[in-house]
Parts: structure tokens; sequence; C-alpha cells
């Protein structure tokens, strides 16, 4: 779909006249033999007041062919008015996709600040957007924020036949859209808006995500379905000393490495009742992520030294739906995240690096040691022996974590690696298969609650630069001072699920890898 570049050609376009005020573009149609079924967009082009020069375009998105009587048009959204002014003529239809994308944002639980909703976009930063950017790269996040808007439009208030009819030719042929590979404009407009802006729109995209899995699923049955690790978004930026990757994905789209239990979450046999509800709720989860590093730069006489350590990781499996969807029985029932991988260096080939240096040794377990012993005897031939008696004990104790962090190095790249481990057995979790015919093993079980426990009472993981062991430093050449360098980060995450509350044998781990590049400034202050 061209839609934006269609757009644009609106106020230029030679099809208006005097008996031809309105122009459509077909966004979807199928033919088959009882009609043939569209959903369309159509500009409608006025005069504003008594001045005939002062025109507005008016859009509206409407589908045919769905009901008894295949020609009646049924409306089932309306733009406002938007004046052909000559900057940025079309920037009031962006903003209401927008703003009524985020009114109609999904949230995973209630918000502790009272203050928290949303109630209007700041038109400056779309203003930006729109302005810094061809209509070739704008064209795919405006087809992604109509998808978004269409998405609402046809599963509340369409008949279902047109939602299905919405999955099937609208967003199926177009998922390349939720990528910011393909579409870049997305990671300025989240960078621009902020963080309250973008969590809408990812929960949004999830849920959209999550139920064209879901349906997927459910179409392809028993055979074999590889959900694309495609689907989400993640992307990396330079802030004020700091490298930020941001990461979102969809729990199901995600590559599955360890599972038991039913192959295809909704199977076409019929399976027990509670194990259905159970992966159906698991279907309707979300991975959130953010990893910060923090970096500096030395000058010294014969080479500059580039330092780095983890900041802050923030990690987040959110529930994807509406207060209304939630159910209390399965409110506890998600995955956790059982490992971390983050890699961090120049760009492959670099030969201006002259050498990496770890800041953490291979951990040891601590050990205390005790030793006790008893002794018992006599001395000399005397008629009253005298009885010597000594004691000592021996015992070790050994302090496990949840959480093993090691450093290790891939070329250039410093790699930081943390493992979920069960504190009671050592065993980690991310690789645990569940024994054929056996229990035990693994315990996680009301991981949320209690003092112990490796996870927040939400379900998140945070960690700090503390508990993340040493930093890393590379040493460079000094002839490129002066000069901004593309270093790379990436991360690797994996989920996994073990029942809390519920009685099941279903468990499964799953990872998702995100890589992108960043700038390194080498510009003494």
């Amino acid at each position: 779909m061209d839609i934006w570049s269609w757009i644009c050609e609106l106020p230029n376009s030679d099809e208006w006249n005097l008996f031809n005020s309105k122009l459509t573009f077909s966004l979807a149609s199928s033919k088959n033999d009882d009609s043939n079924q569209s959903i369309n967009l159509r500009a409608e082009r006025s005069t504003v007041g008594s001045d005939s020069e002062l025109v507005s375009i008016t859009f509206s998105v409407f589908y045919r062919g769905f009901r008894e009587s295949s020609d009646v048009e049924t409306t089932i959204w309306v733009s406002d008015p938007c004046p052909l002014t000559p900057n940025t003529p079309f920037l009031p239809l962006v903003l209401q996709l927008l703003q009524e994308i985020v009114s109609r944002a999904p949230t995973a639980h209630d918000s502790t600040c009272p203050r928290s909703q949303l109630h209007n976009l700041k038109s400056d930063p779309v203003s930006w957007i729109l302005d810094s950017h061809s209509p070739q790269s704008f064209s795919n996040f405006f087809n992604l924020i109509l998808l978004t808007r269409l998405f609402w439009l046809s599963v509340s208030d369409a008949p279902s036949e047109v939602g299905s009819f919405y999955f099937h030719s609208l967003l199926a042929p177009n998922l390349g859209s939720f990528s910011c590979k393909h579409a870049p404009v997305l990671k300025n407009f989240f960078i621009t808006v902020g963080s309250d802006v973008e969590i809408c729109f990812v929960r949004t995209f999830g849920y959209m995500l999550a139920k064209w899995l879901i349906l997927r699923e459910i179409e392809v049955g028993l055979k074999y379905f590889a959900p694309s690790n495609e689907l989400g978004f993640s992307y990396a930026m330079e802030s004020h000393g700091l490298w930020v990757l941001k990461g979102f994905s969809p729990v199901s789209s995600m590559q599955c490495v360890q599972s038991r239990g039913q192959k295809s979450p909704f199977p076409a046999a019929v399976i027990d009742a509670k194990e259905s509800l159970l992966k159906y709720a698991l279907a309707h989860q979300q991975l959130e992520a953010v990893i910060q590093i923090e970096y500096t730069v030395e000058f010294h006489d014969n080479f500059i030294q580039v330092n780095a350590r983890l900041d802050n990781i923030r990690i987040h499996v959110v529930k994807l739906g509406f207060q209304n969807d939630s159910n209390e029985f399965l409110v506890d029932e998600r995955h956790f995240p059982s490992r971390i991988r983050i890699w961090v260096g120049p760009e492959v080939g670099a030969s201006y690096v002259g050498g990496l240096s770890l800041g953490r040794s291979t951990d040891n377990l601590e050990k205390e040691m005790e030793m006790q012993k008893t002794l018992k005897g006599s001395s000399g031939k005397l008629k009253v022996p005298s009885k010597v008696k000594a004691m000592a004990k021996m015992a070790t104790r050994t302090k496990i974590k949840n959480w093993r962090w090691d450093q290790d190095v891939e070329g250039n790249a410093a790699i930081f690696d943390a493992i979920l481990c069960d504190n009671a057995t050592g065993v980690e979790v991310a690789t645990w298969k569940h024994p054929i015919g056996g229990h035990g093993g693994v315990n996680f079980r009301n991981r949320y609650s209690g003092g112990g426990r490796a996870f927040t009472k939400s379900g998140g993981l945070i960690f700090s630069g503390e508990e993340c062991g040493g930093g890393v430093r590379w040493r460079l050449n000094r002839e490129m001072e002066g000069s901004v360098l593309k270093w790379r980060i990436g991360g690797g995450i994996w989920l996994s699920y073990l029942p809390n509350d519920v009685m099941s044998m279903f468990y499964e781990t799953r990872c998702v890898e995100w890589c992108d590049e960043v700038d390194l400034p080498l510009i003494p202050n």
C-alpha cells in the first residue's frame, strides 16, 4: 500500500472536477461468487466558508459487499477536515490517527499514578517528523498507523466478517510494517514523543499481533507453524553518555527453544478447558526490555580509551488486553526472564581497536568451612589417669544466587551473560528439560510472592550496574580523535514459563534477539 503518496498527490490531482468531488483508494478487495468485498479510503473535497480558494479534504473509511446487499456502502470512520495549507497540509489527519490510537491503547495494569492518562498529543513533535522525512520514507510509518486504526475499526465498529477480512487481506500482507527495519521513521517518532506515548503504541501493536498469531494458530491447527521473529520493534540510540537498546516483542512471536505440552497452543483437537484458557492467556503477553550501557571516553597521550559498563536492565512481561479481559484465576501465570545476553563493541572488522579488557573473572562460588573432631585418651601410668578430650567440627556452606553473571568476548565485542539458576539445585532454567515421567529439578512456584522471590511483584526484573559485574574497556588509535564511530549493540533474551498457581505440566522457553548501531563520538570536551 502506498497510501501516503496518493494522499500527497490529492491537492494537485487532475481527477478533481466540478462533477467529481470524491476520490477513492482501495485498501483491500476480494472477489467471490456472491459479492465483491472491499475496504476503501475516500477523500472528499470541499470549500471552506465563502472563499472558494480555501479548500479542505475530509477522509472516510467504508466497506462494501459484506451484507445481503453488496452495493451498500457502510462508513465506519470520518476524519476532521484537513485544510490544504502550504506547510504540512495533512498534519491534522496524522495527528487524529495517532491520538485515536493512543486513546484506545490497551493497558497491562492500572497505573499507580492518577495523572498518567494521556489526553492530547503535542503537534510539534509530529510536525517535525512529517517535515524531516521524505514522502517515500514516511509512507511506511503512515501505513503502520493507518493499519492500527483500521484494526480498532474492524474489530470494534464493524461486523465480524469485516474483521476477518481485515486480518487476511489487509494485516497479513503488510506485517512487514511492524518492524523498525521497514519503518525507520517509527524510531524517530518514539524518540521524539517520549516513553509514555511509545508504550501506548507498542502495546497496541502487540495486542494486534497477538490476535493475528492466535488466529493463525487456529487456522493451521496441529500443523507446524513457525512465528516470525521479525514481528516486534527494537532500536538503539545514544543519549547523554548512555547507549540505550529498547526491544518489544509479542511472546508468541518469539522462537520456541524448549517446550512440553501441546505443539500448538490452539490445536483442532479438543483439549482440557483449563489448559486452553491457560495457553490463551499466555498468548496475550509481550516482552518489553530496556538495556542501558554507560560509556565514557578518555584521551591519553598514545591512545584513546573507551569504557563501558551496564547501567540498568529493565525487563517486563506485560499482559496485553483490557481490564474486562483479565482473568483473576490466571493473573500470575506469565513468562519470566531466564537468560539475558548483551553484546557491545565496535563494528565488525574494525582495525582501530588495539585491545579489549574485561572487568570480571569467572565467578567462583563462595564457601565457608567449619571443622569438628572428637578425641579421647589418657596419659601416663598414674593411679588416677588423666583423660584428654578434644572436639572439632567440619562443615561446608555454599552461597548460590538466583542469577549468575559472566563476561566473554567475541572478536572485539564484549559479552555480558546472565543466567537464572534454581538457588536450591543450581539448575539453569533456560536449558532445563522436564524429565519424562518425573518431577522436580526446578521449582519456581509462587515466584511473585515472598521475600526471596527472584522477580518483582508485577513479574518484572530490574538489574542495576552494581549487580552486573565490572565494566569493559577498549583501547583505540589516537588517530581516531575527532570522529564519530558506529558502535554495535545487541541483546538476546530468553523467557521461560513454568506453572505458578495452576496445576499443569506445560512449560516452555522462548528467545528473541535484537541488534542495532549507536554513535560513539570521540570528540574532546
